[in-house]
């Protein structure tokens, strides 16, 4: 593959660009988190264990800016917003659901392991 230019970084190749939107602890699972159609951030917040408001606010920024999701304010008292999947996201969960499916298949491996190092 030719390198490949994008926001002013350089990629090598296009799993490397791929990785760059949908990688790091907390993107899948906001991605997992708006499957089943738009959340708000309430809802997000509570769907998510461990994730801190500083975190979510700045992961739902970046997915934003790399339009895997939407936001959309509603003008009410108190104010509403919606995330929701678009496109580019959809185009990701076969990669995710192969990539969970690695990493469960990793999980037992090392259970196992572990397991049998201790006996």
């Amino acid at each position: 593959m030719q390198d490949f230019i994008h926001d002013k970084k350089l990629y090598y190749s296009p799993v490397e660009f791929a990785f760059s939107h949908i990688s790091g602890t907390w993107k899948i699972p906001i991605l997992l988190s708006l499957e089943g159609g738009p959340v708000r951030y309430g809802d997000l917040k509570s769907r998510i264990p461990h994730i801190t408001d500083k975190m979510l606010h700045t992961q739902l920024r970046e997915l934003e800016s790399k339009r895997m999701i939407s936001r959309k304010v509603f003008r009410e008292k108190p104010p509403r917003v919606e995330y929701a999947l678009m496109q580019r996201a959809l185009d990701a969960f076969p990669t995710i659901e192969a990539l969970k499916k690695y990493g469960e298949l990793l999980i037992t491996l090392e259970a196992d392991n572990i397991e049998k190092s201790t006996i």
